[in-house]
């Protein structure tokens, strides 16, 4: 009787486990990346608008 069948199921589990973590991990930065690039942008966009923009006269009739 031979364990090697065991021990190949166990590092099988486990490199699956790690796998799946890593690429979690990859998503979840992506993501975050994404979300701090938009936050710049909109940050960005707001500098450049002028704080007192004049009302249009349209959207008063």
């Amino acid at each position: 009787m031979t364990h090697v069948p065991f021990l190949i199921a166990a590092f099988s589990v486990f490199v699956l486990v790690l796998a799946a973590d890593a690429f979690g991990s990859w998503l979840r930065l992506r993501s975050a990346k994404r979300q701090a690039m938009r936050k710049q942008e909109r940050l960005r966009a707001r500098e450049k608008t002028p704080a007192t923009a004049p009302l249009s006269t349209e959207l008063s009739r």
